[in-house]
């Protein structure tokens, strides 16, 4: 009974001093100020997040590799992808390719969001007639593939490199608009449509507000989209002096709270989707993470699998083909009776074996488009880390610079035009330029301090520098090529606006399922033969999985105390 009691005791001591621990405030180190205190000006200190993917996401930690060593060969000689080892910083990427239904879910938002405008709708329509074929019958397929819910799970194809670039918009307001109201940081979906206790006065389904716009995640994060019929009843906290009641759901409920709308640093919205850069691309598809042990990779691959041919070495599946592609003329998927790779067009997104990454027809079903523009020499200039070509740098245009407000288009999103400057402005050039542009009135308007002589890139103006009287170029897409850049949509069929697609689809032949291959389209074309699939920015630390890893011991900050 003794021991027990002891045993009790000691429990309790140590529970005592962890509660005694944890009720300690936390501090600035610099200053010794309490943080998130309310009465000595409200300093905030925010949780440290290491956020979990957005939905259809897989963590792919990055690392680095050699761009392009996995081609053993270049039958089509076209010298454009010569081996530079690069370090590609972690990030996430989509598992499978988006499919029709997630294309279809994109222009019904449309559909119910914007129901007059026919353009918005029409322009975000997959060209459907890349399906046609001189001397082929693929007529069913123009007017099946898409909507048909036999081809629901299969790859979205048709689609250009611009509609992605909206959809990748979308799909990010989307993710961020259902954290928040699942959450309670805005109004429920039930509310939204009217059909809860709080009677939103929002359209169903849309969650865009009556006589108001759609959720923007810009424009929420900027404090534009808020107030009756937005707030929700788990809002932030706001504890700065400064803070006023917010018309808030629960106003008049007598708890008399300050609260705010999420902001970047809680940590709860995530980042943007987007097309993966080539690099990430290329060392997602590779997956040597499977072949690496203490940072020694022991077998080197061809394709996202390992070995050097196309068929599964495993017992179960001896000899099946382990993507969908063609493997000679007039072989699309093997004889009747015992069809090999089982698809004689595209296949289900999650269709045969993932790569070590767990990343789905990382070769073959479709191409697959990433961000960068397409030059063959791309090997020849380039950073080693985190390589992308493509950087056009825009601004987000100020409707009011005095109170911090985003000009908005029609539908609701940022206006942008091209950045003035490569370096943060004196508030008073800021001004003056914003001023200026809006006075134009022109999204892309000339800038003010711009002069003639500013324009001294081919193909593209320039902008004066205000800080160093120097022009300023906001688009590097074509930035220290190998060639001159008159020349290009001249002389040969690049340009700026090719955009590169990589992968192999089911209308090629193996060559094309190593990472390493490139090739590219304009980024307003499409084909039957190319789709593609989302990325998303990791912040924060790049070790996905720390279990059973060495790592130093740091010790933890001490917590001032005022003597």
């Amino acid at each position: 009974m003794k021991l027990l009691f002891t045993r009790t005791a000691v429990m309790l001591m140590g529970f005592g001093a962890l509660l005694s621990s944890c009720s300690k405030p936390e501090r600035s180190s610099k200053t010794g100020m309490v943080y998130n205190d309310k009465n000595n000006g409200g300093y905030e200190r925010f949780r440290i997040a290491h956020p979990a993917p957005g939905p259809g996401l897989v963590a792919i930690e990055g690392g680095t590799f050699v761009m392009g060593g996995s081609a053993d060969q270049d039958v089509t000689y076209d010298y454009n992808n010569v081996r530079r080892r690069v370090t590609v910083p972690s990030f996430y990427m989509d598992e499978t390719e988006v499919s029709n239904q997630d294309w279809l879910d994109y222009m019904h938002w449309i559909g119910i969001t914007f129901p007059d405008d026919h353009k918005l709708y029409y322009d975000a329509i997959p060209d459907t007639l890349v399906w046609r074929r001189p001397l082929s019958y693929n007529d069913p397929y123009v007017e099946n593939y898409l909507r048909h819910p036999a081809f629901r799970d299969y790859p979205v194809v048709g689609v250009s490199w611009d509609q992605v670039q909206e959809y990748c918009t979308w799909r990010t307001d989307r993710m961020n608009e259902n954290i928040l109201r699942e959450t309670g940081r805005m109004v429920s979906w039930k509310d939204a449509a009217g059909a809860g206790k709080g009677k939103g006065k929002t359209t169903a389904a849309a969650g865009k507000p009556a006589n108001g716009d759609p959720f923007n995640t810009d424009i929420y994060l900027n404090g534009q989209y808020k107030g009756p019929g937005i707030d929700g009843k788990k809002m932030m906290p706001d504890i700065s002096p400064t803070a006023k009641a917010a018309a808030t759901a629960n106003k008049g409920k007598g708890n008399g709270k300050l609260v705010r709308p999420v902001r970047i640093e809680d940590g709860i919205l995530k980042q943007k989707y987007r097309l993966p850069s080539e690099a990430e691309w290329e060392y997602a598809a590779l997956a040597l993470i499977g072949n690496t042990e203490f940072e020694n990779i022991d077998n080197d691959k061809v394709y996202p699998w390992n070995g050097l041919g196309v068929r599964s070495a495993k017992q179960k599946t001896r000899g099946m083909i382990l993507a969908n592609f063609k493997r000679g003329l007039g072989d699309n998927m093997g004889v009747g009776g015992y069809l090999n790779d089982k698809a004689e067009i595209t296949a289900r997104v999650r269709s045969f074996p993932p790569n070590d990454f767990g990343l789905y027809n990382m070769a073959g079903n479709v191409n697959e488009w990433v961000q960068d523009t397409y030059r063959q020499t791309s090997f020849e200039e380039f950073e080693d880390f985190n390589p992308f070509r493509g950087n056009e740098y825009k601004d987000k245009r100020m409707a009011d610079v005095n109170k911090g407000l985003f000009a908005k288009d029609k539908y609701g999103k940022p206006v942008l035009d091209p950045a003035k400057s490569n370096k943060k402005m004196t508030y008073e050039q800021m001004l003056a330029i914003q001023q200026g542009g809006n006075a134009n009135g022109a999204n892309g308007a000339a800038n003010p301090n711009a002069s003639a002589a500013a324009n001294t890139t081919p193909g593209a103006p320039g902008v004066a520098n205000p800080l160093a009287g120097k022009p300023f170029n906001p688009d590097f897409r074509g930035a220290a090529d190998s060639v001159n850049n008159t020349l290009y949509g001249t002389t040969t069929l690049v340009s700026d606006k090719s955009k590169v697609y990589k992968g192999g689809s089911w209308n090629d032949m193996a060559f094309w399922l190593n990472p390493a291959t490139r090739r590219f389209m304009d980024e307003d074309e499409s084909s039957a033969m190319v789709g593609f699939r989302c990325a998303m920015t990791m912040v924060g630390e790049s070790e996905i999985s720390p279990a059973g890893k060495p790592h130093f011991t740091v010790k933890k900050q001490k917590n001032y105390k005022p003597q």
